[in-house]
């Protein structure tokens, strides 16, 4: 019934009050002293003052009676109130019972766990403040031994403006052999990239005479019976140890010579400047990307940049 569930609430509730005023509030409070920047360290390392506990009257409402009292009270005080109104139990009340029940029971069953987690982070926090001071302690002292150790700052300027005097003087020397030698290697590479293209058009062309050569060669090996029996009379008399004139050298060394005499009819004075042309543009992009001292004319000849 509902006064029985009354009754087992009433006596939970007052046998969780007796033993919570048995074992009393545990103090999560440190001291002010603890967290005092400049407090000295004797202090924090003596040992704190031993304080008798106070011990409560305990009771209802610290009076010294039995809690068993609050029933009856409660019942004499809640009959009248809810009988005539003054009080509506809804859904506010029931909430606010079970925020109650919440609260104490997580003050009853996680008090000391919250209590351990905040005493923990209160002594990472003063170990860590108090090595920062101990870490500012050392430089201070360092930088005290280092201004004792200036006692000699005059000499010390002294020499150090002779040094300074003598390192100008040197970069001034430095500085009229710099362009110098940055002249010299834009130099150097202009004619390594020169040497390099010439090598690059000349392999080129060698490679495309060659293939031309193979090509007439061969053309003519397949369209000439004469070759053909020439050169097969060749191989079976080197075969047999016999000597001859090679019939397949014959025909490249009247090639090349025919394409030397057809080379010395044809006028390349357009297609050498041409090839002049392109190398001056290629040699004046690299000059102009890498801010060289010079640049190239369309006659190919360096002048100076201003």
């Amino acid at each position: 019934t509902l006064l029985t569930m009354l009754r087992a609430a009433t006596s939970r509730f007052a046998q969780r009050t007796a033993l919570r005023t048995q074992r009393g509030i545990p103090d999560a409070c440190p001291p002010p002293r603890v967290y005092h920047a400049s407090a000295k360290r004797d202090e924090e390392a003596a040992k704190p003052e031993v304080v008798e506990p106070v011990e409560p009257k305990g009771g209802l409402f610290g009076t010294g009676l039995s809690e068993w009292f609050a029933l009856p009270l409660g019942i004499v005080i809640a009959v009248p109130v809810l009988q005539h109104e003054l009080y509506v139990v809804n859904e506010e009340t029931q909430l606010l019972a079970v925020f109650s029940c919440f609260v104490v029971t997580i003050y009853t069953q996680l008090g000391g766990t919250i209590q351990k987690y905040f005493d923990d982070n209160r002594d990472v926090i003063l170990k860590e403040h108090n090595e920062a001071e101990d870490k500012i302690i050392e430089a201070l002292e360092q930088k005290l031994d280092f201004l004792k150790a200036q006692g000699n700052m005059a000499g010390d300027f002294e020499t150090i403006n002779g040094i300074r005097a003598d390192t100008y003087a040197k970069l001034n020397a430095a500085g009229k052999v710099k362009p110098l030698h940055d002249f010299k290697g834009q130099v150097e590479r202009m004619l390594a990239m020169i040497a390099q293209e010439e090598s690059n058009v000349a392999e080129k062309a060698k490679a495309s005479l060659m293939e031309e050569a193979t090509a007439s060669v061969r053309s003519e090996f397949e369209t000439s019976k004469d070759l053909k029996k020439s050169a097969l009379s060749f191989a079976i008399g080197r075969i047999k140890g016999s000597g001859g004139e090679d019939p397949v050298q014959g025909a490249f060394v009247k090639f090349f010579k025919d394409k030397g005499a057809a080379a010395a009819k044809i006028d390349d004075t357009a297609e050498a400047k041409a090839a002049r042309a392109a190398m001056v543009a290629k040699l004046n992009s690299v000059c102009k990307n890498e801010d060289f001292m010079f640049q190239f004319d369309e006659a190919g000849q360096p002048k100076m940049m201003s």
